[in-house]
């Protein structure tokens, strides 16, 4: 079996390039499988900011016209801060092998401060933008970076398995599964060839911001990886549930019920 990554518009996903046949990845499978009750809230909030901040222009439009602009408002603010964490990720990519870039304005902050990450944890890179295949559980997924980081209260290292975020909420629990799913995949795809996973010591996020960089430690142990699962079956279970309603029965005979209607006289006091 050959598992190759194919990059497609703003996405990518997984195939078996032997039998054409895709293969979920890890955050497709977060994102149907695990509840997001903030998104919601999200959106509401995301609407009703473009509502105040375009208030005269959605106010001279038609109403139709009006309606759907709000509905995109939100989807106009995610594609922005999706385009913007995808350049980041880029950027990272080329700064970590240690190549040069051009840095697109409005980012300017971003690579500073991950340069500046680079320089004060010393990283090494061993495997950037790894592509991971779990063949027991049928699933891939494509993590940032394993590196070796200096540890700041010793002379030791660590080998760190470690996502990139740029979003301005933080780094949320979810991460915690995505990690694991990459930490216990069953194998590591390199040049075509599927490798045993390197086993690393520590799992975190690198939380990357216009105007500094951190190192967030994330914990994804079994448990968490156990928790994936779970959140696999769900995700399955949500793409095929309709599979489970069946069509109507027909009823064996035909009804003659009828339902009539008696007039009655009305008395008056």
């Amino acid at each position: 079996m050959t598992i190759k990554r194919i990059d497609a518009g703003k996405g990518h996903h997984y195939i078996d390039t032997e039998t054409g046949i895709r293969i979920p990845g890890a955050t497709t499978i977060l994102g149907d499988g695990v509840p997001k009750p903030a998104l919601i809230n999200w959106s509401a909030t995301a609407t009703a900011e473009y509502a105040v901040d375009h208030w005269d222009e959605l106010t001279a439009a038609a109403p139709s016209a009006r309606l759907k602009t709000l509905n995109g408002a939100r989807y106009a603010v995610k594609d922005e801060a999706a385009n913007r964490g995808t350049q980041v990720h880029t950027l990272a990519e080329h700064l970590v092998k240690g190549e040069r870039i051009s840095v697109p304005t409005g980012l300017e902050g971003y690579v500073e401060a991950y340069v500046r990450f680079l320089d004060e944890f010393n990283v090494r890179p061993i495997e950037v933008e790894g592509l991971v295949w779990s063949e027991e559980h049928n699933y891939c997924g494509t993590f940032d970076l394993i590196a070796e980081l200096d540890n700041p209260d010793s002379d030791d290292t660590t080998l760190w398995l470690l996502d990139i975020k740029t979003n301005r909420s933080g780094i949320f629990g979810e991460t915690a599964l995505q990690l694991a799913a990459y930490r216990y995949a069953d194998h590591l795809i390199v040049d075509n060839e599927a490798l045993p996973m390197r086993e690393v010591e520590r799992t975190g996020a690198i939380h990357v911001r216009p105007n500094g960089c951190s190192l967030i430690p994330v914990e994804a142990e079994e448990l968490q990886f156990r928790q994936f699962l779970y959140a696999k079956q769900v995700a399955e279970f949500v793409k095929t549930s309709r599979d489970l309603v069946g069509d109507a029965i027909r009823p064996p005979t035909t009804s003659l019920y009828q339902l009539t209607q008696v007039e009655r006289e009305e008395v008056l006091f």
